[in-house]
């Protein structure tokens, strides 16, 4: 279970996502029931989001206005979620889960057809996004994924922000880990309370994933915008493309 938090954290620390939308498969994997597989990782989320977005702050590297409209767009959207996910059932959340993860694969291993603007020397790029209602309605849509399936977020606003917005990598990891900060108190509160938490599975995969996290969101911020974005799409379309076939078979 450690071993696992590690693996995650790393994961999780790099490319600003992948926290529970990665512990969920691997947590059932592992033989954990569905309603706990999905919860469990959520304690774990909350400080190694906060100790890796510390890193991306400090360097500047996220969208302050983007985080701040997407967390009041997103709170009550995730806390709906959340609810739904009681009437749900346990292997559907499972199979949208890696879904969920083929999908953003798919989409971030794709290259990008749209031009963006505000190229940098070192190649990286990024687009101001000006339409509030845009950011709103997406990340809005992006929370109820969120609380229904258990994360933080991180895993459908990190390709929103670099496909959808134009972040570069760096930028819309450090983003994410401020808003997936900020969504995981309400998700892992209603889930609590829907007693979908394991505390002793929570704190041995803390123990793994938030020193690695941190240690990753500095490695992170110096790798070359180029490389993140199809490393990170492999990742999530190979673990997702095994985790389904599991599920199904």
């Amino acid at each position: 279970m450690v071993l696992a938090g590690v693996a995650i954290g790393c994961a999780f620390g790099l490319f600003g996502a992948g926290g529970s939308a990665f512990g969920t498969p691997v947590l059932a994997l592992m033989g954990i029931p569905a309603p706990i597989a999905l919860a469990s990782p959520l304690p774990a989320v909350l400080p190694a989001a906060m100790l890796a977005a510390r890193q991306y702050l400090r360097a500047g590297v996220l969208d302050r206005r983007v985080a701040t409209l997407a967390v009041l767009a997103a709170v009550p959207t995730v806390i709906v979620g959340a609810l739904l996910s009681r009437v749900v059932g346990d292997e559907f959340l499972l199979l949208a889960s890696g879904g969920l993860l083929v999908v953003v694969g798919v989409r971030m291993v794709v290259p990008p057809r749209t031009r963006r603007d505000n190229t940098r020397p070192d190649g990286a790029c990024h687009r101001r996004v000006d339409n509030a209602s845009l950011v709103v309605a997406a990340v809005a849509a992006a929370g109820l994924v969120a609380g229904l399936l258990a994360t933080g977020g991180g895993i459908v606003l990190v390709p929103l922000f670099i496909v959808a917005f134009g972040f570069t990598a760096a930028r819309a990891a450090g983003t994410s880990l401020v808003v997936a900060a900020a969504l995981t108190v309400p998700t892992l509160v209603t889930h609590w309370l829907l007693g979908n938490i394991d505390w002793a599975i929570a704190g041995a995969f803390a123990l793994g994933m938030v020193p690695a996290s941190f240690a990753a969101a500095r490695v992170g911020l110096k790798l070359p915008d180029r490389f993140v974005r199809p490393a990170f799409g492999a990742v999530v379309l190979l673990f997702s493309l095994y985790f389904v076939a599991t599920q199904l078979g």
